[in-house]
């Protein structure tokens, strides 16, 4: 039970938020809250105890919240601190790095509730602390704020967005550039010490009213910049190569920013077959078709899926919201029904797809490295081998993959793809679904589909199959108590396979950063990685079989064989886990 005085704390603290809030929209909210529960509504105290319950933290994921009044929240005065605190940190790091230049920086929004307002904002904050500043002219994909913060040579980016969150999200996303960072880092997402060093800035912001916003002085920039990158993201296909555009294509954008520039890529890439999903076309920040905004989520893809059988379409292509993320759905021959890919299916298919692309080029084989997160399939890592090229395993996150030296490809699970580092250090989906078209259609002119060329890819390094399992949970201190549980008492076992390495990645394991999880890998090369969630209140398990396979006939007793060692496996995570 709450005590007088802290109720008459919170009640303080919030009148004082609705009286300097320069939202009229959210200060209304908030003193139509305070009211009721000033009056005794239990939901109304609740939101607001929780709405101030601590300040909105900034990370290596910058923000990333509910949209409402509150330190807890996104909102103008949340962002306008954020902003403040940014641009001093810029200043600090460019007066460093070269006295007497003047930070650069750009800024993106995508069109969730919100995001143009917090946008031009930060973008008046930034001119007014004496950054030159840019703003991007239209809600568009945060691919091309990425590839912006090279192509203008800018000491820091921002975008506005939440990517696949619940339509009452909205996040802020940093990237830093130019003298702000190391050359690995540039045009990727901020990674440590930078998100404590610009938190400590945000922290140091004085009274809401001490942050001064510029009139103007910024540059909006000409639509030209979206061009540039389409011209550029359209040239990674290869027709000398890969001459066939034989392909028809069901495109969904999943109500975000991403249709025009995907549709005008992939047309300017040859693709001339590209059904736009009509229901998801169109930006709409209530997302209204989709329970989740999230190609994975359960449901997702349905109407895209019901678009590729009435269109008789080769391959079905999405994109969540902010258009970084890929995903792919085909006509499975085993089943003769289509189903979604899995990240580690296409992650594979785009890694021996650009494997292909290097050796066909006839020239000397460049340097260069192959990536994945720990948590995705090890079959690239046995493809780059095959193909004499190096691979690494990152932490989980593009931040980390993107700033792999001499990168060629790297990808991760959760369908993100980077296929062109040299255009976007960054996760990108537009030119991801550029190389899939393309690779899906080299396998149509071979008169095979995505799945042969996979299967082809199992003959030769072995079947690999993976699952997950997530556990949500409503008090985080449970994640503690699993971690705990497993440490405690590691498993000896599973799937009826010894556990012949196991590694506490928190203590580090020579090749990563320490960091919360736990590795295993048992005598038949079954793995299980568990984690918690970086970014949701959620225990993550990722399950991967290896079986070896022969020839053609023997694929589906393996298929089969991989999917009751899946199962199992997940029986002995639970059973370690006490569910």
């Amino acid at each position: 039970m709450t005590s007088p005085d802290a109720e008459s704390i919170l009640f303080s603290q919030a009148r004082e938020w609705a009286a300097e809030d320069p939202d009229p929209v959210t200060s209304a909210a908030l003193s139509d809250l305070i009211q009721l529960a000033a009056n005794g509504a239990g939901a109304a105290r609740q939101e607001l105890a929780d709405s101030f319950s601590g300040t909105l933290q900034f990370g290596t994921a910058g923000l990333r919240a509910a949209l409402g009044p509150g330190p807890n929240r996104m909102n103008r005065v949340v962002v306008r601190r954020a902003a403040a605190g940014l641009a001093g940190f810029l200043g600090d790091a460019v007066r460093d790095a070269s006295p007497g230049t003047r930070p650069r920086a750009v800024v993106g929004y995508d069109a969730r509730h919100n995001s143009d307002i917090f946008a031009e904002e930060t973008a008046a904050i930034f001119t007014a602390a004496g950054c030159e500043t840019f703003l991007m002219p239209s809600a568009l994909p945060t691919p091309l704020l990425a590839y912006a913060v090279r192509a203008l040579d800018c000491d820091a980016g921002v975008m506005v967005t939440a990517s696949h969150n619940p339509p009452q999200d909205n996040g802020y996303k940093v990237y830093l550039g130019r003298h702000a960072v190391e050359e690995s880092g540039r045009g990727a997402q901020i990674v440590a010490p930078h998100d404590t060093g610009i938190a400590a800035r945000i922290d140091a912001v004085g009274p809401l009213d001490s942050i001064a916003l510029a009139t103007d002085g910024w540059t909006v920039l000409d639509p030209s910049v979206a061009d540039d990158y389409q011209r550029a993201t359209a040239a990674l296909a290869d027709p000398a190569r890969f001459p066939s555009r034989d392909l028809r294509i069901v495109l969904t954008p999943m109500h975000g920013v991403g249709g025009d520039t995907a549709v005008a890529v992939l047309n300017e890439a040859g693709f001339a077959d590209v059904t736009l999903v009509a229901e998801q076309a169109e930006p709409d920040p209530e997302f209204p078709t989709v329970s989740f905004p999230n190609p994975e989520e359960p449901g997702a893809l349905d109407l895209a899926l019901e678009a590729a059988v009435r269109v008789d379409a080769d391959i079905v292509l999405a994109n969540d919201p902010d258009a970084d993320r890929a995903a792919v759905a085909a006509k499975d021959p085993d089943t003769n029904a289509w189903r979604m890919l899995r990240g580690d299916e296409v992650g594979a298919l785009l890694g021996a797809h650009i494997v292909a692309r290097l050796a066909a080029g006839g020239e000397e084989k460049p340097d260069g490295v192959f990536a994945n997160s720990v948590v995705s399939s090890r079959l690239l890592s046995r493809i780059a081998a095959a193909a004499g090229y190096a691979h690494e395993e990152t932490l989980t996150g593009f931040k980390w993959i993107s700033r792999v030296p001499g990168l060629l490809y790297g990808y991760e699970e959760a369908l993100g793809y980077c296929v062109a580092p040299d255009l976007v250090r960054d996760k990108d989906g537009i030119s991801a679904a550029v190389l899939i078209a393309e690779l899906a259609a080299a396998a149509k002119a071979g008169g095979k589909t995505v799945f042969d060329t996979l299967d082809e890819l199992y003959l030769q390094h072995g079947l690999h199959a993976s699952d997950q399992l997530s556990i949500r949970v409503a008090d985080l201190g449970l994640l503690d108590a699993m971690m705990n549980r497993l440490r405690v008492s590691p498993s000896e076992s599973f799937g009826s396979s010894a556990v012949e390495t196991f590694v506490d990645l928190a203590e580090g394991n020579g090749q990563l950063p320490p960091t919360d999880g736990l590795l295993y890998v048992t005598r038949d090369q079954t793995r299980v990685i568990i984690r918690p969630s970086g970014t949701e209140p959620k225990l993550k398990c990722y399950l991967e079989v290896i079986k070896s396979v022969e020839s053609a006939a023997e694929l589906p007793e393996a298929r089969q064989a991989a999917r009751a060692a899946l199962d199992q496996v997940l029986g002995d995570v639970r059973e370690a886990l006490g569910l």
